[in-house]
């Protein structure tokens, strides 16, 4: 097994005169990247993704003007005229592109899909992909809209390796760590492919987040007050993307086939978790698996729940470039977990085996696995099965 090691080169920011296009979602980040780039001289266009489809009432619009907990549910119409107002003000202009019926059909629906097969999603990692970076950039074209960098205020970096990738001549744009790496999101990023990297830039790269609030205080942004959001869907609205077909209550059992009492339907259910069985048992039980072909949740013991490696399918690879033989790269499993050393080899059509230099706990199918190789994303695909 060869080892490759590759060192990258940190791509320039835009500069005075060049025309961005931002992002904008009327939190701190990506307000503050908005007024950043126009004080350094840059021509900004402010655009926004409207994914709510549902009707509001004045009264109902007026009492959510203050909190946002999601990137998706009803408090987006706040949000967007904080965009808005920021915009006129600033003399920026302003754009709001309407992707709520993709949104339904790329993440919403794929969320749905997912937790019924048994599986744990990762839908920002899809919304990222098909909207924020697909979509809208798409949308921003057939409006005319003509830019030289596109920008958001995510915690990353774009890079280029100093050598071709794995003995090619292939040297693509990349997504690498930034300075911060409490607020990390090349994990959400993973799946962009590289012509679409070419154009995108993070200022807020070498930024500390405490960095970021000081001096949107300083600036005196209305953004940095602002609570920021956690989750994908607002939680009231969790419950009701599975009104259509409600969940199915079937068994819980243990590893060995006993069954220790009745579930409300897998899609409540993720690898790992404790909380909510509603179970008995003379020890803390963990959900170990979800057969969802027989409609079971397996629990077992925590020290059942780790593998020693797994299988992954519809693999990406940065600039479409994969090694031709086994590597070793650092792997994180799940957003909140820490890279961890890995062998990785090809398997059949876009699968890879993934293999643990030491077994990992809770490794969800449905997960994304995104690999790291001197700090920059070179690859990642989605956790298919496991093996202990």
């Amino acid at each position: 097994m060869g080892k490759i090691i590759v060192g990258y080169i940190l791509q320039e920011m835009p500069k005075a005169g060049d025309r961005v296009l931002v992002g904008m979602s009327g939190g701190v980040d990506s307000t503050l990247v908005a007024l950043m780039l126009k004080k350094k001289g840059c021509k900004v266009i402010g655009i926004t993704m409207s994914l709510w489809s549902g009707k509001l009432s004045t009264a109902e619009r007026e009492s959510r003007k203050a909190h946002k907990d999601a990137c998706y549910g009803p408090d987006e119409f706040a949000d967007i005229e904080e965009c808005r107002a920021f915009c006129k003000e600033e003399g920026i202009e302003y754009h709001v592109v309407d992707l709520h019926e993709i949104y339904e059909k790329k993440v919403l629906e794929y969320f749905k899909s997912e937790y019924r097969s048994g599986r744990t999603p990762n839908p920002c990692i899809m919304c990222n992909r098909n909207l924020k970076f697909g979509a809208m950039l798409e949308a921003a074209k057939e409006i005319g809209i003509d830019y030289d960098y596109f920008c958001t205020g995510h915690y990353a970096a774009i890079v280029k390796p100093d050598k071709g990738l794995w003995g090619s001549r292939e040297r693509p744009f990349m997504i690498s760590g930034a300075t911060d790496l409490s607020k990390d999101q090349t994990y959400f990023l993973y799946r962009i492919p590289s012509d679409i990297l070419k154009k995108v830039r993070f200022p807020l790269a070498t930024m500390n987040k405490s960095e970021v609030f000081e001096l949107a205080r300083k600036y005196g942004l209305k953004a940095a007050e602002k609570k920021e959001s956690q989750d994908f869907i607002s939680p009231e609205l969790l419950p009701q993307l599975f009104e259509d077909k409600p969940g199915l209550p079937g068994d819980i059992i243990d590893i060995d086939g006993h069954k220790l009492g009745r579930h409300r339907g897998i899609e409540h259910y993720t690898v790992g978790q404790r909380k909510g069985l509603g179970i008995s048992a003379p020890y803390p039980m963990y959900v170990h698996s979800i057969d969802a072909k027989n409609n079971l949740v397996v629990v077992s013991k925590d020290e059942d729940l780790f593998a020693k490696g797994f299988i992954a399918e519809d693999f990406v690879w940065a600039g479409e470039v994969q090694p031709s033989e086994k590597i070793s790269a650092l792997i994180k499993i799940r957003l909140a977990s820490k890279p961890v050393l890995c062998e990785v080899e090809k398997e059949a059509g876009q699968n890879w085996k993934i293999t643990f230099n030491k077994p990992q706990r809770a490794v969800a199918p449905g997960q994304s696995a995104v690999l790291y190789l001197e700090g920059a994303v070179i690859g990642g695909g989605i956790i298919k099965e496991i093996w202990s």
